[in-house]
């Protein structure tokens, strides 16, 4: 009942200014009952002692109460109440994503902080949170490819994974065509209405049976588009350039060498976009721009329909009056 009434809205609220009438016809009845009292003189109460109220003087006020009360009714019938109920009718149509991130050990290099792939790792994740409808997938490459993720909408899981992803685990080199053709094995079947491939790499390909630009054709044929970010700052950077035991390492400056004009080539023939990210805050906007020209497609449609609830205040007026009427001329009658 409560919610109900907090549903309720009044279209016209300037009819409840007539409610300050209800203080003055109190007023006036109480005058009016005034002037008609009479008077009488008696030598004593006693000859009331034993004499009993009738009922009727107990509630002759009841008819003036009756008629306050329909009065306050029929003013919040003209100021028509009315409840309001909408919905909305949502069609989402989700983008289906697979990031192939590059995880060989120049990955590790200075130039970012504290390095390329922490950086990668938590820029990916608050690209992954910026889509909540999308599928996203994750493929790691170095000497070799790995499905680390396949795709999937449970996004705690995908993050989850990053936590996993370390710079060297697997085979030394940079496999470019390996790894994209993995990513386009990983999403080729998809039926989203958009398929999208965020390679990030920073080197040149030197190992993998797959030629980067065969890759790039098989995304093409698949109508997969292909983002390339190649990864790392201009000229030199401090990375390992030898291994002494797990996680030690020797760094040394080392040119950067990233194959811009091959990635630069796989995003176009795939009607993607190449970017180059020499800093975090390069990669973060790169990653912006992406998420800006892949937004999900969210179609939606909004219903409004309004009810009047004057009717049963008008009705209840009525019963009101009408009732105040037969006692008036009845049970109430004035004799003269």
């Amino acid at each position: 009942m409560i919610s109900y009434f907090n549903d309720i809205q009044f279209a016209e609220k300037h009819w409840f200014w007539l409610m300050c009438l209800l203080p003055l016809m109190i007023v006036w009845y109480i005058l009016r009952l005034k002037k008609r009292e009479g008077e009488f003189n008696y030598s004593s109460f006693a000859l009331f002692h034993k004499i009993k109220s009738s009922g009727k003087a107990k509630f002759r006020h009841s008819l003036f109460a009756l008629r306050l009360i329909a009065f306050a009714l029929i003013i919040a019938a003209l100021a028509r109440p009315q409840s309001r109920s909408s919905w909305k009718d949502s069609k989402t149509e989700g983008i289906d994503i697979v990031i192939s991130l590059d995880v060989s050990l120049s990955m590790l290099a200075k130039d970012f902080k504290p390095n390329r792939m922490d950086v990668a790792k938590d820029v990916i994740v608050d690209f992954i949170d910026a889509r909540p409808n999308d599928r996203i997938g994750l493929v790691i490459f170095g000497g070799v490819a790995f499905t680390q993720c396949p795709l999937t909408s449970d996004h705690k899981v995908l993050k989850n994974m990053f936590t996993q992803v370390k710079a060297g685990s697997l085979d030394q080199g940079t496999a470019i065509g390996l790894g994209l053709a993995t990513a386009v094995a990983r999403i080729k079947e998809s039926k989203a209405k958009s398929k999208v491939i965020v390679f990030v790499s920073d080197g040149v390909n030197n190992v993998g049976e797959v030629a980067p630009l065969t890759a790039g054709e098989l995304a093409k044929t698949y109508g997969i588009r292909v983002y390339c970010i190649g990864v790392g700052s201009k000229g030199k950077a401090l990375q390992p350039v030898a291994i002494y035991a797990p996680g030690e390492y020797e760094y040394d400056y080392v040119d950067v060498d990233v194959d811009e004009k091959v990635m630069t080539e796989i995003s176009e023939m795939t009607g993607g976009q190449y970017f180059r990210a020499t800093n975090k805050e390069s990669l973060v906007n790169i990653y912006k721009e992406i998420d800006k020209m892949e937004k999900t497609i969210v179609s939606e449609k909004s219903f409004t329909n309004k009810a009047e609830h004057f009717l049963p205040l008008a009705l209840g007026a009525a019963i009101l009056l009408l009732l105040e009427f037969l006692l008036r001329y009845t049970i109430f009658r004035a004799v003269p």
